[in-house]
């Protein structure tokens, strides 16, 4: 605003816009290492439970050896109003599908910068069902012991669910990835983007 208030009659618009906080070149990059890195997050996640990499699945566990990427996380929900929700649907072939599809469409999406508005979609519903999940709210499990809670209402579940939405609205593909390419292969199709 200072800028259009002092800018000489002869400056050009798109030099007072490329003084806009979002549009200069460290926020844009900035932007695009955070989309980039929740992206590996997802992505890891994905080849973590595929492949049993031993990080938070044994190779013995792993989806490719007949494991379930979903049974162990939600055969253990001790808390919350879904908890009887969550057991019965854990291990469950169409839970797992869902699942591993959503951990890779979004990794994939983030790290390329496209389809960030479908990706902010899918990682904030996937996000939600895990928060419900978990049920941070809660002090207490249903035995009674302490929940592991350490916030109330904003946990990583929350911030990765914000860092998605943040990425589609703010364009944020279109540095260090192939947003820009993308945006003309969907064309009239913007929910694609």
């Amino acid at each position: 605003m200072t800028a259009m208030l002092h800018r000489p009659n002869h400056a050009k618009a798109s030099e007072v816009t490329s003084e806009h906080p979002t549009e200069s070149s460290v926020t844009r990059h900035v932007l695009a290492v955070l989309r980039i890195a929740t992206g590996f997050i997802f992505l890891w996640a994905f080849l973590d439970k595929t492949f049993g990499l031993s990080y938070s699945t044994p190779n013995a566990r792993a989806w490719i050896h007949g494991g379930s990427p979903t049974k162990g996380f939600l055969s253990n929900v001790e808390v919350g109003p879904l908890q009887s929700f969550f057991h019965s649907i854990a291990g469950n072939p169409i839970a797992d599908w869902l699942f591993m599809l959503g951990l890779l469409g979004v990794g994939v999406a983030l790290i390329l910068g496209a389809g960030l508005r479908l990706a902010a979609v899918g990682a904030t519903l996937m996000m939600a069902m895990m928060w419900i999940a978990e049920w941070p709210l809660a002090q207490t499990t249903a035995t009674g012991d302490p929940s592991g809670s350490t916030n109330p209402i904003v946990d990583y579940h929350v911030i990765y669910a914000l860092v998605a939405i943040v990425c589609a609205l703010s364009y944020a593909g279109r540095t260090w990835g192939i947003s820009s390419w993308w945006e003309r292969v969907v064309g009239k199709n913007r929910w694609l983007v």
